[in-house]
């Protein structure tokens, strides 16, 4: 991975691709039996190992794409915002490893000094998937400065909803996101930035022991239904896979799913997909 990180004839889109892990969705479908959270700890493993021992890499890629001139909206300066974005996340993914306190603190003057939106997401982005404690000021200070965006706040949404769960803290987190002032479970991309991000691309933090995510899982398919039965019925497929859990989320996954199917005026298309989820 070094080789191809300081290999001067690829280019930086293509370097930021191939250093990029595959996600945890797309390492549980290859699995025929799935532990959510052995996917997770062996993979998160394996981004502090890269962050360690390539740190001297990361720097180097950092500082040699940070700078771009003006923004241009090109193929050559994009892959180079890419790749300077996915060094400095593994930079402050060392950082709190190692307690340094200089990587995220370049972070948020990164975030707070970009001229564009992409630099200044990433850098957001670096210090939330850290979890670093600069992150709070720097999600603060995004929120007041693009409040009225609605797409740009659909994905500061969604950056809370899909951070890294390290404690379980991330459940709570989408919670309290559901009493934002800015939510709205009627606008069907709000729902999607939160409630998706959580249930269907945060694996991790979506399969907890206790099934907390199951039970939110079903009290928000039973409210979107309600509301909008096309999303609440979207939000049923988040499940679709539940068989292949191992134990004990297998059976939470069932109970959840018999949970939803049993409310008596469930629309069609949430009732189409956990009847097929359950008999499948």
């Amino acid at each position: 991975m070094r080789a191809v990180l300081r290999q001067p004839e690829l280019d930086a889109a293509f370097k930021e691709l191939v250093l990029t892990l595959p996600s945890e969705t797309y390492l549980a479908e290859q699995l025929d039996e799935v532990d959510p959270q052995r996917i997770h700890a062996v993979r998160e493993a394996m981004r502090e190992q890269l962050a360690r021992e390539l740190h001297d890499d990361w720097q180097w890629a950092f500082e040699s794409h940070r700078y771009n001139g003006g923004y241009q909206p090109d193929t050559l300066p994009a892959g180079r915002r890419a790749l300077a974005g996915l060094a400095l996340t593994y930079l402050c993914l060392d950082a709190r490893s190692s307690g340094d306190a200089v990587w995220p603190g370049k972070a948020y003057q990164r975030f707070k000094d970009a001229d564009n939106m992409t630099d200044r997401f990433n850098a957001l982005s670096a210090l939330v998937q850290s979890g670093h404690a600069l992150a709070t000021p720097a999600l603060a200070r995004f929120y007041s400065l693009f409040k009225s965006e609605e797409l740009v706040l659909d994905k500061w949404f969604a950056l809370q909803a899909g951070a890294c769960d390290r404690s379980g803290q991330i459940l709570p987190a989408v919670r309290q996101l559901l009493k934002h002032p800015d939510f709205n479970l009627k606008n069907p991309n709000r729902a999607r930035s939160v409630i998706f991000s959580y249930c269907c691309a945060n694996p991790a933090a979506f399969h907890r022991a206790d099934a907390g995510g199951y039970v939110f899982w079903s009290e928000q398919v039973l409210e979107l239904d309600a509301i909008n039965p096309q999303v609440a019925a979207r939000l049923a497929r988040a499940l679709d896979r539940w068989k292949k859990l191992v134990e004990p989320w297998r059976s939470a996954a069932r109970e959840a799913l018999v949970r939803v199917a049993a409310k008596a005026d469930l629309s069609n298309d949430v009732r189409e997909v956990v009847t097929r989820s359950l008999a499948d």
